[in-house]
């Protein structure tokens, strides 16, 4: 491992799943600093995101398979490289895609899946990226296989994933719908980028979606809602349209109409973006490194809903929990300088 070793810190500070439970069960404790294999980087975390992944993880408890450190999503320095890494280097200011361990002062992450902090942003926004950005470019682009001209509809639009895939798709050139559960978030989600955004609380929004689209439908529909919308999102969907969820939800089992599934050739379908090969994620790293990391920071910019220090990891799940979240929430990992802090 070339750079600074773990001996320049004995010990981290983590954040870890002590039990399955509520946010009370991410307790603060002391571990040996990861050391990094051959083509992987250490990098001291100034910025964790925190995601709905983790809060389910949380709730599930530690598995034995994975780091009961949660955390998908970091920013920060790199301080060590393994003997294999050939394009990065100690110093590196960059944001990364990890399999866990992210709630903590530092974490290792493959140097496939590292991308510099963009020109003009913080450690803060660039730590709200990497999770957003590979679930969005995968879902769409190889998942539902997005062609052009053609229109989505996100629901939850104010979520990390939707405020940053409106952004992108809008700036790719397509029509974007959403729904949110406010008056306000629908107004977020239209400043975002969004079309129109509708109130599913209020609105009946398949019918609204027709409406709009005169009557021919949407064909994407990236649901992170489960099962809720099963029905309506058939009739909301385009003739051979694709659905793809990210999530489950609170059940796994789904019930809708098939011939109305069938009459319109429509796809249900879904991913999970943890799981898939570090090979597939390495494909997803470079695609957003040539098309979309040279819009960020113009055309595409994360939404911070509030930072929070490292050891507050509960309160920030539990915030995400309550549901009135617009954004990311970040943990602060590491003393920000004042170009990295937030503005």
């Amino acid at each position: 491992m070339n750079g600074v070793t773990s001996g320049n810190a004995d010990r981290l500070l983590a954040m870890a799943i002590t039990a399955a439970g509520g946010p009370e069960v991410l307790q603060p404790r002391l571990e040996p600093v990861p050391t990094c294999g051959p083509q992987q980087v250490l990098i001291e975390v100034a910025a964790a995101g925190v995601n709905r992944h983790d809060v389910n993880q949380r709730r599930r408890g530690p598995d034995g398979r994975h780091s009961d450190i949660p955390g998908l999503e970091v920013a920060g320095r790199i301080v060590a490289v393994g003997e294999h890494v050939s394009h990065r280097k100690p110093g590196d200011a960059v944001c990364a895609l990890i399999d866990g361990g992210g709630y903590a002062s530092y974490a290792v992450a493959d140097e496939a899946l590292t991308l510099p902090v963009p020109h003009g942003m913080t450690m803060i926004e660039a730590s709200a990226l990497p999770e957003a950005l590979f679930t969005t470019w995968h879902n769409f682009f190889n998942v539902a296989r997005l062609q052009a001209s053609e229109r989505v509809l996100i629901h939850g639009g104010t979520s990390g994933v939707g405020s940053v895939a409106i952004q992108l798709l809008s700036a790719f050139g397509h029509e974007v719908y959403a729904t949110c559960g406010t008056d306000e978030k629908c107004a977020m989600a239209r400043s975002f980028g969004a079309r129109a955004a509708f109130n599913y609380r209020t609105e009946d929004f398949a019918r609204r979606t027709l409406e709009v689209t005169g009557q021919r439908g949407v064909d994407v529909i990236l649901d992170m809602a489960g099962v809720v919308h099963a029905k309506a999102n058939i009739v909301a969907l385009a003739r051979r349209g694709r659905i793809v969820h990210l999530s489950p939800g609170g059940s796994s089992d789904m019930q809708f109409p098939l011939r109305a599934l069938m009459q319109k050739e429509g796809v249900v379908t879904g991913s999970l973006l943890r799981p898939l090969p570090l090979a597939e994620k390495a494909v997803i790293a470079a695609a957003l490194a040539d098309k979309v990391w040279p819009r960020l920071g113009t055309q595409i910019r994360p939404v911070i809903s509030c930072t929070l220090p490292l050891g507050q990891a509960a309160q920030a799940h539990q915030r995400l929990e309550e549901g009135d979240v617009a954004g990311k929430i970040v943990l602060l990992a590491a003393v920000l300088t004042d170009s990295e802090a937030p503005v």
